[in-house]
């Protein structure tokens, strides 16, 4: 199947590192024009960089912590500007976060909150009114597996990553009418930057190759998902080819989750 995207503009958030910048590889590759956003400028530009040795429309980048109002509604003005419509909007800015739950303090959670589900809010509701208007849309959630497959030890980003589950839903209702569709992707065990600094962190000795072997053990394909794996699968709902999918998560996990 040949995805294409052509004549379509999207915004990436979390877009400068891991699966977001596979995403915007991918997108932009398949002709659409392609904003990053991610907090920090350094990251940006050596992204945009790198998209644009293969991209076939725009790519541009922008600073934005998604956690504040202020600087997602500057980013998004500055979106518009340069290409004129957003067509695709890829909730995906967050990291990982998890700690015993007596550990969790309040601003914590609400760090987790703001940039994880506040985030995913605010840009939505900016970009939502002409994703209508023009009756053409794709919202897709980045979230986790553990949005559906709590555990102990995961919060908080387990919890706010299950409140983007709800709010996919919604938003799927209410979008479905004008044809603005909107899904989520729940991730798996995929090779990133995460994994990265997960392995630094560990005092065992083991290396990034043993940790990735390690983790592929618990996975019925045997292996972790490569980043380029994941933004196949969010290439496929951006485009015309699921024009019939709303209000859906789909694992990309290797078939780790559990069927529910």
């Amino acid at each position: 199947m040949d995805i294409r995207l052509d004549g379509r503009s999207a915004i990436i958030t979390g877009g400068s590192k891991g699966l977001g910048l596979a995403m915007a590889t991918r997108f932009a590759q398949s002709g659409a024009d392609v904003a990053i956003l991610a907090r920090g400028i350094g990251p940006i530009e050596e992204a945009v960089a790198m998209v644009r040795k293969s991209a076939k429309g725009k790519v541009e980048g922008f600073v934005c912590d998604v956690g504040k109002a202020g600087d997602t509604q500057d980013a998004y003005d500055k979106v518009m500007a340069a290409f004129g419509k957003v067509d695709i909007l890829v909730n995906n800015a967050g990291e990982s976060r998890l700690g015993a739950f007596e550990t969790i303090t309040d601003q914590m959670w609400q760090d987790d909150i703001e940039q994880k589900l506040m985030g995913a809010i605010r840009m939505t509701r900016l970009a939502w009114p002409q994703m209508k208007q023009r009756r053409w849309g794709r919202v897709i959630n980045v979230l986790s597996i553990n949005a559906k497959h709590s555990r102990a030890g995961g919060a908080p980003t387990t919890v706010s990553r299950a409140a983007g589950l709800a709010l996919t839903k919604v938003l799927a209702g209410e979008g479905a009418p004008h044809n603005v569709l909107v899904n989520a992707l729940m991730v798996g065990s995929i090779v990133s930057d995460q994994i990265a600094r997960r392995q630094k962190a560990r005092k065992d000795g083991a290396t990034l190759e043993d940790m990735i072997a390690e983790v592929g053990k618990d996975i019925p394909l045997g292996r972790m998902g490569r980043a380029e794996e994941f933004a196949n699968v969010a290439c496929f709902l951006a485009s015309e080819h699921a024009s019939y999918v709303a209000g859906t998560a789909i694992p990309v996990d290797g078939g780790k989750a559990p069927f529910i």
